[in-house]
């Protein structure tokens, strides 16, 4: 009995630890599933912006390779963007097919509209180039320019856009074309506020490359629907578009800084990319670090996808810089 019993005491023995090993070993399955989880949840965690195409990345499908700009709505949607972008001076050949400029831009607008609701993208925004300086120091060129961008204003209340994007430029002194940028500012604003239209600058070469400069303009003309649309890469305040890319940039400023100056002003932001580096990043911007100055600030909207690169094909730079941008707000706080 005694041998018999020993024998029972080593078989309870092993079931109870092959028991207690299973339950462990399920344990820790469980864990290792749980954490497996969490670790996939935070990096397809939804990202606090929303993604819009800004039309200049395909600016050379367009200008050399005959890519009609009215198909920008269908590229976009295809490339899974919700929002675009418009670029007023990919539209010029279009708007010179009829001998009467308004005729031209109502045909130009209807069917922007009708591609847009088809292809189910948001209207954002309409980049404004090539109508003048509205921080002119002559009063009547200035106020020529404010007309001049009247009818994108008009353009932009037609496809339900929330805003024109904006030069503010001029020669002068410093304190002078701040002064001038106000007044041309404060014109256009006024009208755009009756159309329920926001008027943003862009930190795009000379002053408004210059964050502080910017904001101060911004705090001056002080209308809540005259704001900005920081860019991640247009600090360079002595290279003619402010690309710190340029060779020809011998005064950057300090991009952090001021994309922090302008985003209590920021209604619109634009992550600008350049050429990519092995480990799909950008060399000269910090994108975690950008997004985190973007979120901390409340910001919320849209971000547009804007790349400049030259070691990708215009598609390949616009799915990278989504990709590090969905990368980089994982990451962060």
């Amino acid at each position: 009995m005694k041998k018999v019993g020993s024998k029972f005491t080593l078989l309870t023995a092993a079931v109870v630890f092959m028991l207690v090993t299973t339950i462990s070993c399920g344990e820790k399955q469980k864990e290792g599933k749980a954490a497996a989880i969490k670790e996939t949840a935070e990096v397809d965690k939804e990202p606090f912006f929303k993604l819009s195409l800004a039309q200049w990345s395909l600016n050379k499908a367009v200008r050399e390779g005959g890519e009609s700009p009215l198909d920008f709505a269908q590229r976009a949607s295809e490339l899974g963007y919700e929002g675009i972008e418009y670029v007023s001076q990919l539209y010029t050949k279009e708007l010179e097919k009829e001998a009467d400029p308004k005729v031209a831009m109502e045909k130009l607008l209807i069917a922007l509209k009708e591609k847009s609701v088809t292809y189910n993208v948001t209207n954002v925004l309409i980049m404004v180039d090539g109508e003048g300086h509205l921080a002119a120091m002559d009063d009547k060129e200035r106020a020529k320019t404010v007309e001049n961008h009247k009818k994108w204003v008009d353009a932009a209340q037609f496809l339900g856009c929330h805003s024109i994007r904006v030069n503010a430029h001029g020669v002068g002194s410093y304190e002078e074309v701040a002064a001038a940028a106000v007044k041309g500012l404060t014109d256009l604003s006024t009208y755009a506020a009756t159309k329920g239209i926001n008027v943003l600058v862009e930190n795009h070469g000379g002053y408004t490359s210059n964050g502080q400069w910017l904001a101060e303009v911004m705090a001056k003309v002080n209308m809540p629907n005259c704001g900005t649309l920081p860019d991640f890469g247009n600090f360079c305040m002595t290279e003619g578009y402010g690309s710190i890319n340029s060779a020809e940039c011998e005064d950057p400023y300090d991009i952090y800084k001021g994309v922090s100056e302008l985003m209590p002003y920021a209604k619109a932001v634009s992550a600008k990319s350049y050429d990519f580096d092995a480990q799909g990043g950008q060399p000269k911007i910090d994108y975690v670090k950008m997004l985190q100055i973007v979120k901390d600030a409340g910001y919320t909207g849209f971000i547009g996808v804007e790349y400049e690169g030259s070691n990708l094909t215009e598609v390949d730079g616009i799915n990278a810089t989504k990709d590090l941008l969905l990368q980089a707000a994982a990451s962060i706080k």
